[in-house]
């Protein structure tokens, strides 16, 4: 190989372990690995610019548009709330969540349906007396199946098609061409989380039992009217810099003063509640001035419109992540009082200030009421949600949102125009009608997804241009022995194991010319690796890591990562016999 070859295939399997153990974002990593390539010549400026004029990157960002459309009009909510109604048995709750999910995901973005179902389905879980954790998990893996389905069901499909369009323009497919496959890989997959999936799952205490008594996690106390800290500040009453705990809230003549400040003084009577350990309350006793509060019911299980209890689900990408909750300053640059942390099921003991943020812990947070709206599309956070919270209304622009989405899977099912002009069209007409603000428009874009795609682009062409990629198709052709059976299970086992440490869209982009070197190679039809590339970046059961629903449901459902290896495990093994045993028939070699 020459040098560039080698400098491209160095680099290429450098980034996969940076992605998959590093702290830095997937963008950030590519985006470095591009900006390196063209630094030393692999790559012209071009190539490295080129994801950012993919037809299927564009396409990507409209259809988040369209997503964002239907759920600030409550689209989900409408859909949410006539289908899961009151089953009389698990399997019966199990298919009302699966089905929809599923048949919601194969046209939108799978985050915020499942962003918007796991509120819905703790309330739901919670009427029906029925574990959260025999829930959740089969929502996310729904909406993974759900996304096999068509063109548009995730982002994945849509760049890789953009890919072969470039290459192969002669082999552009239809929206539903890969429902061949989709359907009956979403059908086997559903049976599965019905009646299969429920026997594997282990008893798990999700984050809501965690968080169910306020008294485990809090102390309350009064400030004494005679005592010396009346009209003392909070700060100059000591009650700021507390080794074990933390001033969330004071409730003082009915209402309720949320996250403190250093300057707020302090009342006879006025109620304090501290989040922290129990030890703490050996500490608060010492000071003159505080009495043990007797008033019954706890002030956290009051309503008050001034605070909202909410659950936030910590992203991978959180700035907080490995860092102790007081040395990060929390509460200072969210607005929000941390009152207490789950993990894996379990509340995290021990000094609240002292614990050090991992994905996926679940916090149990006091804000004001604008904190959901203001991080609602934050990347430290995978899911904001209001304890007890109900559905948001449904708005009376929810029909016309819908009526947009089917009119552009329309356009394009009649190849009435392009997919990514259908899209457009529609992204357009949701700003138009109101559906969508721009602003709404902007926070829907993720821009981590786009960026990932985009960079990805510059490592997938400088391993085709530099020969490194011919080189790598040549081994895979020695290894398959020439048989394009072999071949395609094997470039599905690839790229099904790389989508369980990297994001999906990274590991079908980058290997996406090498599996088409391979299969020109052969001499034998693209087509079945191409669709190979697409089920098997989407098949992420495996991991919580893989994929960002199954993050989103890791700590909600109190679940550990061998819980995803034992449901998982064999739902892979199902999809991919499925997928590889149709593929072929569709799509001959």
């Amino acid at each position: 190989m020459p040098l560039d070859a080698w400098l491209a295939l160095v680099i290429v399997l450098a980034v996969f372990p940076l992605m998959a153990f590093s702290r830095l974002g997937p963008d950030i990593v590519l985006l470095g690995a591009v900006i390196l390539l063209l630094t030393l010549g692999v790559i012209e400026p071009a190539q490295a610019l080129g994801g950012f004029s993919s037809t299927g990157l564009f396409t990507v960002a409209f259809m988040y548009v369209l997503v964002a459309s239907i759920r600030e009009t409550g689209g989900i909510d409408l859909i949410i709330r006539h289908v899961l109604g009151r089953p009389r048995v698990e399997s019966g709750a199990l298919t009302r969540l699966v089905v929809p999910v599923a048949a919601l995901s194969a046209f939108l973005n799978n985050t915020p349906v499942v962003a918007t179902y796991i509120p819905a389905v703790l309330s739901w879980s919670r009427r029906l007396q029925l574990p959260a954790h025999r829930l959740l998990m089969p929502l996310s893996f729904a909406s993974i199946l759900g996304g096999t389905i068509t063109l548009i069901g995730t982002s994945t499909n849509l760049v890789v098609h953009g890919l072969l369009v470039e290459r192969y323009p002669a082999l552009a497919m239809r929206l539903f061409d890969l429902a061949w496959v989709g359907l009956p890989v979403a059908v086997v997959g559903a049976l599965y989380l019905v009646l299969v999936a429920p026997r594997l799952l282990p008893q798990r205490r999700g984050a809501a039992s965690a968080f169910e008594n306020p008294r485990e996690y809090t102390i309350e106390m009064e400030v004494d009217p005679a005592g010396p800290l009346v009209d003392r500040t909070v700060e100059e009453a000591g009650l700021r810099h507390l080794r074990e705990l933390f001033l969330v809230e004071i409730e003082r003549d009915g209402n309720v003063v949320s996250v403190v400040g250093p300057g707020e003084r302090l009342k006879g009577h006025d109620r304090l509640v501290f989040a922290g350990t129990s030890d703490g309350a050996v500490e608060l006793q010492q000071i003159r001035g505080l009495v043990p509060s007797h008033h019954g019911a706890s002030s956290l299980e009051k309503e008050f419109k001034e605070r909202r209890l909410v659950e936030a689900v910590v992203s991978d990408q959180c700035q907080f992540v490995g860092k102790r909750i007081r040395d990060g300053h929390f509460r200072t640059l969210y607005g929000a009082a941390v009152l207490a942390v789950c993990r894996g099921g379990e509340r995290v003991a021990g000094n609240l200030g002292q614990v050090r943020l991992q994905p996926a812990d679940v916090l149990l947070l006091e804000a004001r009421p604008p904190f959901i709206e203001r991080h609602r599309q934050s990347r430290d956070f995978l899911l904001i949600s209001q304890v007890n919270g109900q559905a948001r209304p449904n708005h009376e622009k929810a029909w016309l949102a819908w009526s947009i989405l089917v009119g552009v899977v329309a356009l394009a099912t009649f190849g009435v125009m392009s997919m990514m002009n259908a899209a457009m069209l529609g992204a357009v007409a949701a700003l138009a009608s109101g559906c969508c603000s721009v602003g709404a428009a902007k926070r829907g874009l993720d821009t981590q997804v786009l960026l990932t795609i985009a960079a990805s682009f510059g490592l997938g062409a400088a391993l085709e241009s530099s020969g490194a990629a011919a080189t790598l198709a040549g081994l895979a052709l020695g290894l398959a022995d020439g048989n394009p059976w072999l071949l395609l299970i094997g470039s599905y086992l690839l790229v099904a194991l790389l989508t369980e440490l990297v994001t999906n869209n990274a590991a079908a982009v980058i290997t996406f010319p090498v599996v088409m070197a391979s299969a020109e190679s052969l001499g034998v039809n693209p087509m079945p690796f191409v669709v190979a590339v697409m089920f098997a970046a989407s098949a992420s059961f495996l991991t919580p890591i893989g994929y960002q629903t199954n993050l989103m449901v890791h700590g909600p459902g109190g679940y550990r990562f061998g819980d995803f290896l034992r449901v998982g495990g064999l739902l892979n093994i199902l999809t991919a016999i499925v997928a590889l045993v149709l593929i072929p028939l569709v799509w001959p070699f």
